[in-house]
């Protein structure tokens, strides 16, 4: 009865949040297929299927870019770049880790045909850095790529 007693005192302490529930990290196997999930969203041409992998107020940067902060955000993040290349595959290349951190490392391939765009085709690798809060979705994801190469593609320059 006392277990019990202690058992149900747990419960109420971390409801309240008295008492810190940390969360297990995902297994390989499973973070393995969250990727390749979050790769084929990009591709999708489905920006709310991308905001769909964050926390409700989860934030997204870009390079030097102000955070984009909660899913409606992220959704006109991911909107820009698939007007943008209405062909766009990410390719999912590889995971690696950096402390607390996840990194997403990306290829992305397009041809610059939405509104205004060059008509030239880009090939550009980066990575994302993700923290990941209790219920297993993005809370916070800083990306990288190389912008310098990314404008040199994207206008021909040599």
């Amino acid at each position: 009865m006392k277990n019990l007693l202690i058992i149900a005192m747990l419960f109420f302490l971390a409801a309240c949040g008295a008492v810190d529930r940390k969360e297990k990290p995902m297994k390989p196997s499973d973070l393995q297929d969250f990727a390749s999930r979050y790769a084929e969203a990009w591709s999708s041409q489905k920006p709310r299927s991308v905001a769909l992998f964050f926390s409700e107020n989860g934030s997204l940067k870009v390079n030097a870019a102000a955070p984009a902060v909660g899913r409606a955000e992220i959704e006109e993040v991911a909107l820009g770049f698939m007007s943008a290349f209405p062909d766009m595959r990410v390719s999912f290349d590889s995971l690696g880790a950096d402390g607390e951190r996840t990194l997403f490392y990306w290829t992305l391939t397009g041809t610059n045909t939405g509104p205004g765009g060059s008509g030239r085709s880009v090939e550009i690798s980066g990575h994302e850095s993700w923290v990941f809060d209790a219920n297993g979705l993005i809370a916070e994801s800083l990306g990288s790529y190389d912008a310098e190469e990314y404008e040199r593609q994207l206008s021909g320059g040599e």
